[in-house]
């Protein structure tokens, strides 16, 4: 279950129509609207979203109110909505199904505090054979943001396999910094809406196979974009894309290593082995 912080304030908008039902095949979801939601917010959210994703105290600009610039991930806590809601309706078991990917589109920089309303659809359903990915984009029109969810044991059904994995670059990165997560980052990362058990509850991490809850993995992809902007001497506020697939768990506290490519490309790695793969953090 998820719940927005208590500034964030939501109301439904046009009502979510006739949807396929838990028992219908994954491909029968491709092209469903999932509905719009309205979303309020004051600055108190972004400057928490940039706290929880690695902020310092001396970026005045993310995390003091009366120069506010905001992250343009903090995008991604107010759009939480639409995969809860499909996950809800029965388009995958939410017990098992996976955040494999996110994208982000940035349109344009969203305000220190304000309203905006965002439509939900499902652009793709593809094939995996033993498992089904679902595109779900939410459109607004300060961003676009792009879900895929991979929901095990729902492929199968006859469509199309979809687009393979980038490649991953063939040349040495031009940076590479350490990236280090703050023991209570997904306790604050949770407060912007996700608030999974696995993220805080050891029982619920120990049911998935964890040792320990789990950092969000959007906070990871957050935290490496604002990374990436330092690295290469431009604000964190001026992304304009970012992208990545989430490769393998990130714990609160542990240390990463972020890496990036001159064209953008960008991944980030733990002791164990990658993290996220196939990234990307672009700045206008």
């Amino acid at each position: 279950m998820t719940s927005q912080s208590a500034a964030v304030q939501q109301r439904a908008g046009s009502p979510v129509g006739a949807l396929p039902g838990p028992g219908a095949p994954a491909g029968d979801w491709l092209g469903v609207t999932v509905g719009e939601r309205t979303v309020s917010w004051t600055d108190r959210d972004p400057i928490l979203f940039a706290l929880a994703v690695g902020a310092r105290p001396e970026e005045l600009d993310l995390v003091f109110e009366e120069r506010l610039r905001v992250l343009p991930g903090f995008a991604l806590t107010l759009a939480q909505w639409a995969p809860d809601v499909l996950g809800s309706a029965g388009a995958w078991d939410t017990s098992t199904a996976l955040h494999g990917a996110q994208a982000l589109t940035v349109l344009k920089p969203l305000p220190p505090s304000g309203e905006i309303t965002m439509a939900a659809r499902v652009t793709g359903v593809w094939d995996k054979g033993s498992a089904a990915v679902y595109d779900l984009a939410v459109e607004s029109d300060h961003f676009v943001a792009t879900w895929s969810l991979f929901a095990p044991g729902r492929g199968g059904f006859g469509g199309d396999r979809g687009p393979g994995r980038a490649a991953a670059p063939d040349q040495e990165p031009a940076w590479s910094v350490e990236l280090p997560t703050a023991d209570n980052a997904a306790l604050l990362y949770r407060l912007l809406g996700d608030r999974h058990h696995i993220h805080v509850d050891p029982a619920a991490a120990t049911a998935i196979d964890q040792p320990r809850p789990i950092l969000h993995g959007l906070a990871t992809l957050s935290a490496a974009a604002l990374v990436a902007a330092r690295a290469n001497d431009v604000h964190p506020a001026d992304l304009t894309r970012l992208e990545g697939r989430f490769a393998s768990a990130v714990f609160p506290g542990e240390s990463l290593v972020a890496r990036g490519w001159a064209d953008g490309a960008l991944e980030v790695v733990t002791e164990r082995g990658p993290a996220i793969t196939a990234g990307r953090a672009l700045f206008g």
